[in-house]
């Protein structure tokens, strides 16, 4: 069948480096960092002291009324804030005629743990009596799109999608699916996630996930780097208004990207570490090439997973010279995690994000702090400084515990 084309008309970001799409792009940019001491809780006797928040951030400062911002865990309010500046952005209506096709489709890695610690903790003090009937509902992963729908009015396919930290990246493809295949003309979708907790803090350090180095925030997330020790945790909303070329024709959209295929697949290997030679990420990078009707040698930008992590940067590197061999050392990679952190189930989110306005103006963010070069992680990470070129396809990669892997294709569009 013809198959119809998906354009993404709208963005939003709610992230450490800004509480709006303008200043993290802008801050990107410009190199800023926004990971820094924590300050959502006291980390005095915890191994890591940092974190990439979203700072300062008030729900009633995006139109959330203050009594139902108390039924919503933080991921929720973000996400509600998030499709709330997407909505204003894209220009799109949701009403009679188009909720009903219009879908919600976010990506969420873990849910309401702030929720789970406080009414854990109201529990073994206060006993059963004292858990509010809101626990439930604030805490469960699909109330953000839920909720999203409830403030939007959207009334489409409403899912949220679960795979780790390839969350994000996957609620993207399906909702890239659900307009390919006729079932929606627009979603609402992309990633949320809050977990710099004590619990999320304490879990991923002791999977020795976490950079626990005594060094500079800003200096911390280092991916590919020789000396690289662990991702910091991050946080935010990063989501996409994607609608059917033909929708957005019709009411005169500004259209910043067209999406053009998705790719998945699964290691079968380990539940925390990729498989060694990088060989499930490399299927779902091939996969997403193909989806798209693309030869390898169309792609001319990667936006990496890149977690700062000794296995995952290794094995991202090989299957990415799997995938695309010699012409591998020529293809500029960013890995974004370096400024904002890891965003978790909303990482694929936030770069999916940054991979549409690379397209849109023209310009690859760096990577920030690759100082020393790894003789195994040694292709081109874009380090330190922006590159001001014109990329027609990018692929956007995102990787995740017990072997999950997601792979976009951004097209820029004319």
């Amino acid at each position: 069948m013809t198959r119809k084309r998906v354009v993404i008309t709208g963005l939003s970001a709610l992230s450490p480096l800004g509480g709006n799409l303008d200043d993290t792009w802008r801050n990107l940019l410009a190199g800023k960092s926004g990971i820094a001491p924590v300050t959502l809780f006291d980390t005095a006797e915890f191994a890591t002291h940092i974190a990439g928040e979203v700072k300062n951030f008030v729900p009633e400062a995006y139109d959330i009324p203050a009594k139902q911002a108390r039924r919503m865990d933080r991921f929720v309010q973000f996400a509600v804030a998030g499709a709330k500046m997407l909505v204003e952005h894209s220009g799109y209506v949701i009403d009679a005629d188009s909720a009903e096709n219009t879908a919600v489709m976010l990506g969420v890695g873990l849910g309401g743990l702030k929720t789970i610690e406080d009414f854990h903790l109201r529990l073994m003090e206060a006993g059963p009596r004292k858990i509010s009937p809101f626990m439930i509902p604030m805490l469960i992963s699909n109330m953000a799109p839920g909720q999203v729908s409830i403030f939007t009015g959207a009334k489409g396919p409403n899912v949220v999608a679960t795979s780790a930290c390839a969350s994000g990246l996957h609620a993207i493809g399906y909702a890239y699916s659900e307009i390919l295949l006729g079932r929606a003309t627009a979603a609402i979708t992309g990633g949320v996630e809050a977990t710099v907790t004590p619990m999320g803090i304490s879990g991923f350090t002791a999977l020795k996930a976490l950079c626990t180095e005594d060094i500079a925030p800003e200096k911390a997330s280092r991916p590919f780097d020789k000396h690289r020790n662990g991702f910091v945790m991050g946080e935010g909303a990063g989501l996409l208004l994607l609608e059917s070329l033909d929708s957005a024709r019709a009411r005169g959209a500004t259209v910043y990207a067209e999406i053009i295929g998705f790719g998945s697949a699964g290691d079968a290997w380990h539940m925390t570490a990729p498989e060694d030679s990088g060989d499930g990420m490399a299927r779902a990078m091939r996969n997403a090439v193909k989806d798209a009707g693309l030869q390898a040698d169309d792609i001319d930008h990667i936006n990496a997973h890149g977690t700062s992590t000794q296995l995952n940067d290794l094995a991202e590197t090989r299957a990415i010279k799997t995938v695309f061999g010699k012409r591998a050392y020529s293809i500029p990679i960013t890995a974004n995690k370096s400024q904002v952190g890891h965003l978790l189930g909303a990482a694929g989110g936030i770069e999916s994000v940054f991979s549409v306005l690379s397209l849109y103006h023209g310009v690859i963010p760096g990577t920030m702090n690759y100082e020393t070069p790894d003789a195994e992680c040694d292709l081109d990470y874009t380090p330190g400084a922006l590159k001001q070129i014109q990329p027609q396809h990018v692929l956007c990669n995102s990787f995740g515990f017990g072997g999950t892997n997601a792979c976009i294709v951004y097209k820029r569009f004319d």
